[in-house]
């Protein structure tokens, strides 16, 4: 018999305690189960550069992977460190216009020269990429650098489609973790027992959700103000009389 376990999971035949055990990798292919992926890309971070996972994406639902490859992969990894360690000019660059007081360089280097020899399935095109990141007001620099793999083939996506895909990942996982744990502390969150620091979050992401619907850009701004009173919340949400009455047409 199916049963909900617990706030946002997905029905599980288990014992909670297994449930609670569960972890994102075997989380991950029930969840795409319910969307059509057909042809699509599926970006991933580190965790989720796995072969059974990579067949999964191209074999089972006839759409593409774009992995991040860490230390949880070393040989993989130390292919593709021992392959771009002699790089020459990058594929493509891109840089942003000093917004947010920095300057933003990304450059990528991508390379179909190991499909036959990664131990990894479907893998059409490995590459690297730099972020470089000038702090204008001090005039700091810093690098980082990330490898990754891709099941698309280079006729299909060239290299600058390569790194707007990984910016847009990453875009994604800064909204939703870097903005949870910037605005409410949650790394050292002081709920741990159950499910309670799961619920937490999911309250949080939707509260956040709903400031960024409102008010993207003003976040943190918005909950300092509404963290005054509980009558200004009910007022944002619109369930108060206030908040009606200003929503209605004549009221601006």
């Amino acid at each position: 018999m199916l049963r909900p376990k617990k706030v946002g999971t997905l029905p599980a035949d288990d014992t909670a305690e297994e449930t609670k055990r569960t972890n994102e990798i075997t989380q991950v292919i029930p969840l795409l189960n319910t969307l059509a992926i057909e042809d699509k890309d599926i970006t991933a971070d580190a965790l989720h550069t796995q072969r059974a996972f990579a067949r999964y994406l191209v074999e089972e639902r006839q759409a593409h992977y774009h992995f991040t490859v860490k230390a949880n992969q070393p040989t993989l990894l130390n292919d593709l460190t021992f392959y771009f360690k002699d790089r020459q000019e990058p594929d493509f660059i891109d840089q942003s216009k000093g917004e947010h007081g920095r300057i933003e360089t990304r450059k990528i280097w991508a390379t179909t020269e190991l499909n036959s020899y990664l131990d990894f399935p479907h893998a059409q095109q490995a590459f690297l990429i730099e972020r470089q990141v000038i702090n204008k007001k001090t005039g700091a620099i810093s690098s980082e650098f990330a490898y990754g793999i891709t099941s698309r083939r280079a006729e299909d996506m060239r290299p600058a489609k390569l790194l707007q895909i990984n910016r847009g990942h990453w875009t994604i996982e800064n909204r939703c973790h870097y903005v949870i744990d910037w605005n409410y502390d949650e790394d050292r969150g002081r709920i741990r027992t159950g499910h309670g620091p799961e619920n937490v979050t999911r309250l949080r992401r939707f509260a956040t959700s709903v400031i960024q619907a409102k008010h993207p850009g003003r976040i943190a701004q918005t909950i300092r103000r509404l963290s005054f009173s509980v009558r200004l919340v009910f007022d944002y949400l619109g369930m108060t009389e206030n908040s009606c009455r200003a929503a209605r047409p004549g009221n601006g």
